[in-house]
């Protein structure tokens, strides 16, 4: 060892720095617990500096939300707004801003993403105020009645004159004009395995007529309602599967909605419809007869009225008649699609609207004349 300084590097390492010399002075460290210190209110304080700068942001952006302008109250006058199909929350806003229905789109637009109701819009005209409240106009447009429209229904069964008289009855159009549009099959978008025919292809239900809308539309609506649920029945595949048509399952479903007065019956008259078929026999249908004389009132038929040469006439001509005889729903396609299980040949309406089925034309004919007297029933 030459001199002391080899026992101090030693003690304090090779890396450490050495003690000044005698005289010397500097800056010392501050030990390791005041460092740790100082870092940690370093990081506090940037948290406050994040949090507080967050808060004026938000701060800001809530105040621009909630300064949207705004009317109040339910508004005066009247105007009608047309919301397109396909219209979403900023284009709706926009539309009754313009109207002047809102203050602001902002102010209706905001409201939208918070309020449930907003998704119930449908696409139509709607008869508002002018100067109402974002929650006034959002409560006008998921009321009915705010909209501008006519309404007709066309129940099970109604034939195509039926159905023009309910929609001229119930809206502007005029019969004059939906005959014109029914004698141009095309123009309605009536299929071609119809031949022209519309009966059977004008679907039953509830229709709203829209400002604007001709009878071209609304029939058109009509035939592709009908085609709608044909595809969703699967009609195109199931009716091979019982060796028909299309026409034909709907032919069937037309008769069902005369035959039977109750849906539960749909499917065994409907399996009596197809043993009849396989065995050769002739249906013997007083609906389709009537269909033809334009009956009305019950489907019960004279002996003139069986005698008619019409292929309608299925007294006359085994089979099928050539079309449906009226507008089938859904129930009776699914019934004629899917009828049920049975050996029955005969069946007969009783008046308490039962239905009996026979295999046995004997019993069928004792069971009728039983409920409707000696002579009164046939095939």
């Amino acid at each position: 060892m030459s001199d002391g300084d080899g026992g101090l590097e030693i003690l304090t390492g090779p890396d450490e720095p050495r003690p000044a010399g005698p005289g010397s002075r500097r800056r010392e460290e501050p030990p390791p617990a005041k460092k740790k210190g100082l870092r940690n209110v370093l990081a506090l304080l940037a948290v406050i500096a994040i949090l507080i700068g967050g808060y004026v942001v938000v701060t800001k952006v809530m105040d621009r939300m909630g300064g949207a302008e705004d009317y109040s109250g339910s508004g005066t006058g009247q105007v009608e707004v047309a919301i397109p199909s396909g219209a979403n929350g900023i284009q709706i806003a926009r539309l009754l801003a313009e109207e002047d229905v809102v203050k602001s789109s902002e102010a209706f637009y905001q409201l939208s993403l918070t309020d449930a109701r907003a998704q119930q819009i449908q696409p139509g005209t709607y008869r508002l105020r002018q100067q109402m409240s974002a929650e006034a106009a959002l409560t006008a447009l998921v009321d009915p009645s705010a909209r501008v429209q006519a309404k007709f229904t066309v129940p099970e069964g109604a034939r195509v004159g039926q159905i023009v008289e309910i929609i001229a009855k119930n809206t502007e159009l005029d019969a004059k004009d939906l005959e014109a549009a029914l004698d141009d099959p095309a123009s309605i978008g009536l299929p071609e395995f119809a031949n022209g025919n519309p009966e059977g292809y004008l679907y039953p239900e509830t229709y709203f007529v829209e400002p604007g809308e001709d009878a071209k539309d609304v029939l058109t609506r009509m035939v592709e309602q009908t085609l709608r649920v044909a595809k969703d029945l699967d009609i195109g595949s199931r009716a091979p599967a019982l060796g028909l048509s299309g026409e034909e399952v709907l032919t069937v479903a037309s008769i069902l909605e005369y035959e039977g007065q109750k849906p539960e019956d749909y499917a065994k008259i409907a399996r009596v419809l197809y043993n009849r078929i396989e065995q050769g026999m002739p249906l013997q249908l007083d609906s389709t007869v009537s269909y033809v004389s334009e009956r009305k009132g019950d489907v019960w038929t004279t002996a003139e009225e069986r005698a008619n040469p019409s292929l309608y006439n299925t007294y006359q001509h085994a089979g099928l008649p050539p079309g449906p005889i009226g507008s089938p729903g859904e129930a009776s396609i699914e019934a004629a699609l899917n009828p049920a299980e049975g050996p029955w040949l005969y069946f007969f309406a009783t008046k308490d609207g039962s239905v009996i089925y026979n295999e046995d034309f004997g019993k069928h004919t004792a069971d009728c004349q039983a409920e409707y007297g000696a002579g009164s029933c046939g095939g």
